[in-house]
């Protein structure tokens, strides 16, 4: 309880150094509705968002509804996304989740956890995602590769595994900084607390930083 307790104050100290350096966060993936967005993540795994904005002008264009998706045919949706890696399994899981949204949810992506996680290519990130970016509907702490790097650094978290990671912060957080906590910490990890060569020496977070006092 008190290992928590410590936590909860670390993070309350981090949260407004985030919110200074980064006052105009967003969702860096471009999209219009939640049927874009979603279909935006799941291009977006193992893959830039900068990538992704390349390829969804012209994916969007074609494919404007659910059910645009849902009849796809798969050699015309590979060839447009293409570029993003793992094309031929993004386009099975793109169809497979709009046919699933077509057909149960009249065309309108769901909003509700278990049954965004039941469609095709969805997990609890793209759903977190989805949830909190799309309807502001707090249902859990995105977790990627940034978040994962980051929360262990800062010593929020010792975990590994996303799961896990994602029930440590919230326990940590309170519900209604879920959303916003993602999204400074990929900015973070993307600006000043890079994977290979973060720039330590002018993160003004490094006092309450668990790796920089490691190395300093």
């Amino acid at each position: 309880m008190r290992n928590l307790k410590a936590k909860q104050e670390k993070f309350n100290r981090i949260l407004p150094f985030l919110r200074k350096l980064y006052p105009d966060i967003r969702c860096e993936l471009d999209y219009e509705n939640p049927i874009q967005l979603l279909a935006a993540v799941i291009l977006s795994a193992q893959c830039t968002d900068v990538r992704v904005n390349m390829v969804t002008p012209a994916l969007f264009k074609k494919y404007k509804t659910a059910k645009d998706f849902a009849n796809a045919k798969p050699a015309e949706l590979e060839a447009i996304i293409r570029s993003t890696g793992f094309y031929k399994n993004k386009a099975k899981n793109i169809i497979g989740a709009f046919q699933n949204i077509d057909q149960k949810y009249n065309g309108e992506v769901p909003k509700e956890m278990d049954q965004l996680v039941a469609l095709s290519g969805v997990g609890r990130k793209t759903a977190n995602v989805v949830l909190g970016v799309a309807y502001r509907i707090s249902s859990g702490v995105v977790v990627d590769t940034h978040v994962k790097r980051i929360t262990n650094r800062f010593g929020l978290t010792k975990e590994q595994d996303p799961v896990k990671i994602e029930q440590d912060l919230v326990k940590i957080l309170p519900k209604e900084e879920w959303i916003d906590f993602s999204h400074l910490i990929i900015f973070h990890g993307r600006r000043m607390c890079m994977a290979r060569k973060p720039n330590c020496p002018e993160c003004p977070i490094q006092k309450e930083c668990d790796y920089y006092q490691s190395i300093s």
